[in-house]
């Protein structure tokens, strides 16, 4: 008797790496596999995606039964193949000791198209097992596929005409090639699963494609100051040097070849000091108050909902100001957008009120800002004016702080979130309930587009937490 089936997941999951799929099937409850908020965003994104592509092959049959209910879903599966539907949704199969859930089963004459649907803007080579494996099981279960579609976002699509929000990817080849593969892992998977934890040392899979959630269960803690910190120092070369005895950049030989930065990263770290060159000041003084502290959040939904915008287009639907004046005072201005509507005209309106008289408007890596705006310009022309009026005063404090200043603590990162709590005690991010940008950026989408699935007290709750976040980006 088999002890152990796979699913479509584990089955990918044993693909990057067996030891991954042996905690996976024995720990299912372990607290590396609870997602976190984002990785739960990534879910619901994913999902919503799915549920929308089925418009896009319509007249299927949906098999609603949870997924641990297989001998439901297999029959409901049976009944609607049966039945002449000319498509079935999540679809069920299990032949080999593999259960998989095929997003879409398209009817194509005599036999059927497996489309897989992602929410990606491309296919990509991580998805061949994917569809590979659900091929062999459907062929095994006696379905003859014809074709088999990857279903991806379509990134040239722009709302409202959302007639193109797909494309399909045809990797029928590439899945059939993989076949001997896919059977002969599946075999390895089922033997490895019902034997002890197998050795498997780290590598590559640790992080390709995805990061394994027990990474830190075969990875020793690095010690402070480790090589791979060193700023831009590729990860090959980082893994050289550590195979040398160079585990930390105090031991790095006197004669490697280090950038600017870098260097200037290591004199920090071996005198344990802040190191401030002499340039810092006529670099601060090319930027005379009033100056205007700016920082944008915002939103990139799969699936586009403003004119002009296409799938993950970053649309800015929050900012924070601080208004440094000649006499030395500040000032503190917020927006953030309430509800689904298109936030944008207000919001250009809103920034350039608040930046009003200001000789420079500084942020932080600020081709993110500049890009938001353009791209508002280039779906709104009408908001041209204001838009060019904030562009031409925007400059960066990253770069100044990048080529004149570096702190012990930065670790080998000019994040502002490794940046300020280096430079100035006492503040940071570690009080925040919301604390670095994609963490706003989920929240923002689920608060604004799909904010009526939300209690009100919560929603209130949700919001202050990214005003406060974001103000304190720009403080």
């Amino acid at each position: 008797m088999q002890a152990h089936r796979l699913s479509k997941s584990r089955f990918i999951a044993g693909w990057q790496c067996h030891k991954q799929l042996w905690w996976r099937t024995h720990e299912p409850d372990a607290p590396e596999l609870v997602p976190d908020e984002s990785l739960q965003a990534t879910f619901d994104r994913g999902r919503r995606v799915g549920e929308t592509a089925r418009a896009y092959v319509p007249g299927g049959v949906l098999v609603e039964f949870p997924h641990d209910r297989v001998d439901e879903r297999l029959r409901t599966t049976a009944e609607a193949l049966a039945s002449g539907a000319p498509a079935v949704y999540e679809a069920s199969f299990v032949a080999d000791g593999v259960f998989v859930a095929v997003d879409i089963l398209e009817r194509a004459g005599g036999g059927w198209n497996l489309v897989e649907v992602k929410s990606t803007t491309r296919a990509k080579e991580e998805h061949l097992p994917d569809v590979a494996v659900q091929l062999h099981v459907l062929e095994r279960a006696g379905l003859r596929v014809g074709r088999i579609d990857l279903m991806h976002l379509n990134r040239e699509c722009r709302f409202p005409d959302l007639g193109d929000l797909f494309f399909r990817t045809d990797l029928t080849a590439e899945a059939r090639a993989m076949l001997p593969r896919v059977r002969q892992e599946i075999g390895a998977q089922l033997r490895m699963l019902d034997g002890p934890l197998p050795d498997v040392k780290p590598g590559d899979q640790c992080d390709s494609p995805h990061e394994c959630p027990f990474k830190s269960r075969c990875l020793p803690e690095l010690p402070r100051h480790h090589v791979s910190t060193l700023y831009r120092l590729a990860k090959d070369k980082a893994a050289e040097l550590a195979r040398r005895g160079c585990i930390t950049i105090l031991k790095l030989p006197p004669d490697y070849p280090l950038s600017e930065i870098a260097s200037r990263q290591v004199r920090a770290v071996r005198a344990n000091r802040l190191v401030v060159e002499p340039g810092l000041r006529a670099a601060l003084a090319a930027w005379m108050p009033p100056i205007a502290f700016l920082d944008f959040e915002t939103v990139a939904p799969a699936i586009p909902v403003w004119r002009g915008c296409r799938p993950y287009d970053a649309v800015p639907v929050q900012f924070s100001c601080h208004m440094l004046r000649a006499d030395g005072s500040l000032a503190h201005a917020a927006w953030l957008a309430d509800g689904a509507g298109d936030p944008r005209t207000e919001f250009v309106a809103r920034v350039a009120d608040s930046v009003s008289g200001a000789n420079v408007i500084l942020a932080w890596n600020a081709s993110f800002e500049r890009r938001c705006l353009e791209e508002i310009k280039a779906s709104l022309p009408d908001l041209a004016r204001p838009i060019d009026d904030i562009v031409r005063r925007i400059g960066d404090l990253l770069p100044v702080v990048r080529n004149h200043v570096y702190h012990p603590d930065f670790n080998g990162s000019f994040s502002i979130k490794s940046v300020l709590p280096a430079l100035v005690p006492g503040m940071g991010y570690d009080g925040l309930e919301i604390a670095e940008g994609q963490a706003a950026s989920d929240a923002l989408e689920i608060m604004l587009l799909h904010g009526e699935e939300m209690p009100a007290g919560e929603r209130a709750h949700l919001r202050e937490n990214l005003l406060r976040y974001c103000e304190t980006d720009t403080l």
